[in-house]
């Protein structure tokens, strides 16, 4: 399998191959070649119908029935390869050439790559397409760059300050607290503070300890897994405690949830009643939905294990097997690749759960969450030493 986006004579060529055929599909007009203007170019395909769109003018192209997933499993080259002879022959119309000229901004799925000499795991011969101290981004949300003597300026629009205009004019003279963010409310002129973990107040000045976490919306807690390369991941498990007043929400993601490609086991809710999903890595998540009782609105705590054994799924609900099925009898794929990450009522602040999750949940849980535990550890998860934010002490009350 193979996607390549390539320069022919002047023209911009989209190819790719999904095991069973080469798709082509080439711009009409020629790009610019004076070194002076920048192309917006986008590219890709949604199942095997590919679509390609140069500054603007789109042409796109409804392939016969076929193999539907691109499966490459390799890395992702930008201007050039390591060695022209790992270019497959049918994704160029020539022999192929490295590209000469500047690219920026490249963005897959929806995630922007950074192209730095931190980021890439390798490359060479690559150097400042722009020239200057200003880049493309350095001066944040539509701000203007001057290069001075030394090193450059901004000029912000009037409601961002900042020297890269990095800050909400609302937040300017903010009062909150030591790792909490400033979120700017610009219709009242005025902000709120969102407290990181540990934190509770106004200000998010109020240290807190709690062993039932309380999540109230925009909220979540990341856990990193220190045992993660000790696990046997074909033999996963999570269980945990919770209640809620609401109809849906995610209530455990496990699962670095970047990409189409991320393994994941997911627990929520969907119209008051439990959904598990879980993709060991063929792309293709089904959910299992338990009908029978409704989880929201009673008031009481609820008991939930996953269990993974290879492609066989066990869901207990209050002790109760609510769900066994093999989600694929054929044992293509056998592990939850998980990445050792577990995210628990939600993703980081300005993530939405139904863009992250593909339309799988619609919003963030709000309720609370105990007793955490993975695989057999007897231990519980600690909620308060992982990185998280808007989530409270839920020891007491309501």
């Amino acid at each position: 399998d193979f996607l390549c986006i390539s320069l022919v004579n002047g023209f911009i060529q989209l190819r790719y191959n999904l095991g069973d055929k080469t798709i082509i599909l080439q711009t009409f007009q020629k790009v610019h070649t004076n070194g002076n203007t920048w192309h917006s170019l986008k590219a890709g395909r949604v199942g095997n119908e590919g679509y390609l769109d140069l500054d603007g003018i789109n042409i796109s192209q409804k392939a016969t029935p076929g193999m539907n997933a691109l499966d490459t499993h390799t890395d992702f080259f930008v201007g050039g390869v390591s060695s022209l002879n790992l270019v497959n022959s049918m994704a160029v119309e020539n022999e192929p050439t490295s590209f000469t000229g500047c690219i920026r901004e490249i963005v897959i799925n929806n995630k922007e790559l950074k192209l730095t000499t931190a980021d890439p795991k390798g490359g060479a011969n690559i150097g400042d397409c722009d020239g200057t101290v200003c880049g493309y981004t350095v001066c944040k949300n539509n701000g203007t760059c001057k290069v001075e003597n030394s090193g450059f300026s901004c000029s912000c629009p009037q409601e961002w300050i900042g020297s890269t205009c990095e800050q909400p004019i609302q937040c300017s003279q903010n009062k909150c607290g030591s790792q909490s963010l400033c979120i700017p409310q610009p219709t009242s002129f005025s902000y709120t503070c969102v407290c990181a973990l540990g934190w509770s107040g106004k200000y998010c000045d109020s240290k807190i300890q709690f062993f039932i976490a309380k999540f109230t919306g925009n909220s979540y807690i990341k856990y990193t897994d220190p045992y993660y390369r000790k696990r046997d991941l074909q033999y996963s498990r999570i269980s945990l405690n919770f209640t809620t007043n609401q109809t849906e929400g995610l209530i455990a993601w496990m699962g670095k949830g970047e990409d189409e490609d991320n393994d994941f086991l997911a627990i929520g809710l969907a119209n008051g009643t439990l959904k598990i999903v879980i993709n060991l890595g063929e792309r293709i998540s089904v959910p299992l939905i338990h009908s029978k009782y409704s989880t929201c609105c009673d008031g009481r705590w609820h008991f939930v294990t996953v269990v993974q054994n290879q492609t066989c799924i066990k869901v207990y609900l209050d002790e109760e097997l609510i769900i066994f099925e093999d989600i694929d009898p054929q044992r293509k794929y056998t592990a939850l690749n998980y990445g050792g990450i577990c995210y628990f009522g939600g993703f980081e602040i300005g993530r939405d759960i139904n863009v992250v999750t593909t339309g799988l949940f619609q919003k963030e849980f709000i309720g609370k969450i105990k007793d955490v535990v993975l695989f057999q550890d007897s231990k519980k998860i600690q909620l308060m030493k992982a990185e998280g934010y808007n989530v409270y002490n839920g020891n007491y009350g309501n």
